[in-house]
């Protein structure tokens, strides 16, 4: 599973080159948030080569998109939150996502094998998360020829930051946001029962507490952000650690927050480096029959470097 965590994301890119080196490929992939962009190239075909210089020269800012009356200063944002439920548009996320995907030939989860690809969404009107492309056929929608940009676009809606997507069920709108609102790191998603053919293994961005600066809590804004961001953060931690991090990589992201789209070349380079670091130390400790003791007791299949990336 890749965990979500705005352009913190990028260290995903050096933790696969890594694990690419050592001989794993995916046959499965899911993500949420920033991770559902990564499942989703992975998914395609792209390979961490392909993807390095696509986020090392992503210009973040062009992100937060605003029109019309949204442009003006102080006001505009505001205006923007109130009418549309967010500050910013998510137009543009799908449409980079989009010219992705299509050089590759992919834009349909249609245009994929049977669950190589899940996503995580938050639907804030019923109160649930939404693992995508399954749970469309809620909404009327044939899940076949769902847009995987769209699908991308849904996880990334951070709430108040970027304006939700609307999907309508039984003539009433429904409301879709962050996948990682309600659960950032879903490890447990493609486990099955009995004895596993491949691991299952996750990717997490791991900020360690005296990495990350105190939020200024100032009005309403910051307090929300500083909400949200926590639970971000901390929702699946509990169950990480009660699982003994046994297929997770836990990649420290050096203080770097979720909405930094400033990110300058440095830290871009940094949080890579540091993901390449963190799936080295992952690989010198792995061990497929602990990770069958852990999650199945039972004794291991043959197929060990053939990775469910979740």
């Amino acid at each position: 599973m890749f965990e979500g965590g705005g352009v913190k994301g990028i260290a995903f890119i050096g933790a696969l080159q890594v694990m690419e080196e050592h001989g794993y490929t995916w046959k499965n992939l899911g993500g949420t948030s920033a991770g559902s962009f990564v499942a989703a190239l992975l998914g395609a075909g792209y390979k961490s080569g392909e993807l390095r210089p696509v986020f090392e020269r992503l210009d973040y800012l062009h992100f937060l998109e605003r029109r019309g009356l949204g442009r003006l200063p102080v006001i505009g944002p505001l205006y923007e939150l109130f009418v549309r439920q967010g500050m910013y548009r998510t137009n543009r996320i799908e449409r980079f996502m989009d010219e992705l995907l299509r050089k590759k030939g992919i834009r349909t989860f249609g245009d994929l094998p049977p669950g190589k690809l899940r996503i995580i969404a938050s639907d804030i009107t019923a109160g649930k998360m939404l693992v995508l492309p399954d749970d469309l056929v809620q909404f009327d929608i044939v899940p076949e020829e769902f847009p995987i940009a769209r699908a991308v676009r849904m996880s990334c809606s951070l709430p108040y930051f970027f304006q939700p997507v609307r999907l309508q069920q039984n003539g009433e709108p429904h409301y879709i946001v962050d996948g990682g609102l309600l659960s950032n790191y879903p490890v447990w998603l493609f486990d099955v029962p009995g004895k596993p053919r491949w691991p299952t293994i996750g990717f997490r961005l791991h900020s360690k507490r005296v990495e990350r600066e105190a939020y200024r809590i100032r009005g309403l804004f910051s307090f929300t952000r500083s909400l949200i961001t926590t639970m971000l953060d901390a929702h699946d931690r509990l169950y990480v650690e009660r699982a003994q991090a046994v297929r997770t990589i836990f990649i420290p992201t050096l203080g770097v927050r979720t909405t930094h789209f400033g990110l300058p070349p440095e830290l871009r380079a940094a949080l890579i480096r540091s993901g390449e670091e963190a799936a080295r130390q992952f690989l010198a400790k792995w061990n497929f029959e602990q990770y069958v003791e852990v999650f199945r007791s039972i004794p291991p299949g043959p197929n060990k470097k053939t990775g469910c990336l979740v």
